[in-house]
């Protein structure tokens, strides 16, 4: 079975973003924060924020079904 990218329901201190983003590249989510808020301080904020909310409305949470026809099903 193939690794999905999803929000994190374990790991989580906003929306499971970068907790989702530790797990399906098997790396301290901790790490995946700290390069997060290093990038956007770094970007001027904007860039950085927009993504993260993008990232919140597209990615399904941990366990939740994807609905049929999108990216990636046959």
């Amino acid at each position: 079975m193939a690794k999905k990218l999803t929000r994190s329901t374990s790991d989580r201190w906003v929306a499971g973003i970068c907790g989702g983003i530790g797990e399906y590249l098997e790396i301290d989510p901790n790490v995946i924060r700290a390069i997060w808020v290093i990038v956007t301080v770094l970007t001027g904020f904007l860039p950085g924020i927009i993504i993260y909310i993008l990232l919140w409305l597209i990615l399904p949470e941990q366990g939740q079904a994807r609905p049929v026809g999108t990216f990636g099903e046959a």
